[in-house]
């Protein structure tokens, strides 16, 4: 009877043991932490400038420029030009985008250019004679940094430039992704 005894707690130790021994054995998998997501914030963006070139060479170059150094939700932008274009001209635009709010001023263009397949401008006129059509691509879709416009008769109306944020979800339009930046201009078609 002694012998039984003595074989099951032998047996229970060494169950109790392996159990233990399973338990604190873990996978190499176990020990590495899961990846977080990474989070592609939106760009801050103070300061958006539109270079106007005549494709043609004739007409003399126009700038157009929003800045608003302190950012949204402070005072009012102290720099908002106008679009002033030739009626019957095509122009080659290009549009370049900065941070004011840090020291040194941020370079947002170079960021864009970067991230190009995240990124889509919008352009919206309204009222004014003019098409505008992207003419830079990330590979697969425009982007809008440079573009081209097309200006028709004289009047006047407003274009709105939109830079959509859309990471992993870029398709080509303006619906998906986040806001950026997003500026009305008026536009004087003379």
């Amino acid at each position: 009877m002694m012998k039984m005894k003595t074989q099951v707690k032998v047996a229970a130790v060494l169950g109790l043991a392996l159990v233990a021994g399973l338990s604190s054995c873990k996978k190499d998998d176990d020990l590495v932490p899961t990846p977080q997501p990474t989070i592609n914030e939106g760009e801050v963006i103070t300061t958006m400038t539109l270079t106007f070139v005549d494709d043609a060479g004739v007409q003399p170059n126009v700038t157009a420029t929003f800045r608003d150094p302190d950012g949204d939700g402070g005072l009012a932008p102290d720099i908002f030009d106008d679009i002033v274009l030739q009626n019957g001209t095509v122009y080659n635009c290009s549009i370049t985008l900065s941070n004011e709010t840090v020291t040194p001023i941020e370079d947002i263009t170079a960021e864009v250019l970067e991230e190009d397949d995240e990124h889509f401008f919008c352009f919206s006129p309204s009222g004014a004679d003019v098409t505008i059509a992207r003419t830079d691509s990330d590979g697969t879709f425009e982007v809008g940094l440079e573009s081209q416009w097309t200006v028709g008769a004289a009047g006047s109306g407003t274009t709105t430039v939109t830079l959509k944020h859309q990471p992993g979800v870029k398709d080509g339009t303006c619906a998906p992704g986040e806001t950026d930046v997003e500026v009305t201009f008026n536009t004087i078609v003379q």
